[in-house]
């Protein structure tokens, strides 16, 4: 299996994992809330709680870039492009995630700023490789 495949696989289940996390805090906190109610952005709950909704949301919000490149090189059979970086983008989304879960100190934001460039890059450029490649 190419490391592309791998990659949107980890990328999903991530998201997944997330959202369960996310589940399972809300239960959690609604058994002290005494409702089901929630705010989407996350706006409604103690800190951690607000952090892990954005981390899940900003997954879930990135897969239109990150999910249709690589669903893109898959389908046109071009993971020769998106392979050798694959791993690279799945590490840098992780790494988003996580530091965004940690912190929010500006430290903390300039670094998920920087893996979110990473990821941003590596889809620019696989985007504009396959374009030369159908192109040419």
């Amino acid at each position: 299996m190419s490391a592309t495949y791998i990659t949107l696989i980890g990328y999903i289940g991530w998201t997944m994992l997330l959202l369960l996390v996310l589940a399972g805090y809300r239960t959690v906190l609604s058994k002290q809330m005494k409702t089901l109610k929630f705010a989407a952005d996350g706006s409604d709950v103690p800190d951690v709680g607000h952090r892990i909704t954005r981390a899940q949301a900003n997954c879930s919000e990135s897969f239109a870039i990150i999910g249709g490149t690589l669903l893109l090189a898959i389908a046109t059979s071009s993971t020769a492009i998106t392979d050798g970086l694959a791993y690279v983008l799945l590490a840098a989304r992780l790494a988003q995630s996580i530091v965004h879960m940690i912190s929010t100190s500006n430290l903390a934001i300039q670094i998920r700023f920087v893996l979110f460039l990473v990821q941003f890059g590596l889809c620019g450029y696989w985007l504009f490789m396959l374009f030369v490649k159908f192109t040419s």
